[in-house]
């Protein structure tokens, strides 16, 4: 049934070339540059976060330790992701591309 010479047109291919439309690199340096900006707010959040745990922690302030520590974790795992983004990205796409 699939061995029909017409199954074959239903095939398609991606090959992902940002340098193939007008603005890849463009689209390439905004992306690089959103991804500093996510890093300099993970950074004030980390600091922001450092801060009012030690001060929750020092004034005795569990709810303030508690969202310091929140913050300090959430920005920990924001970091994480943003360097990790492009491994992830391409490790799900060429797992993708092996299937059959």
């Amino acid at each position: 049934m699939w061995n029909h010479p017409l199954a074959r047109l239903a095939d398609v291919t991606l090959n992902p070339d940002p340098s193939s439309l007008p603005g890849g690199g463009t689209l390439q340096q905004l992306t690089n540059g959103l991804g500093g900006w996510a890093l300099i707010l993970a950074l004030a959040g980390l600091v922001i976060g450092a801060a009012a745990w030690a001060l929750g922690a020092h004034s005795q302030n569990y709810h303030q330790s508690f969202a310091g520590r929140r913050a300090v974790l959430v920005s920990g795992v924001a970091a994480l992701l943003i360097g990790a983004a492009p491994i992830l990205i391409n490790f799900f796409f060429h797992t993708g591309t092996g299937l059959h």
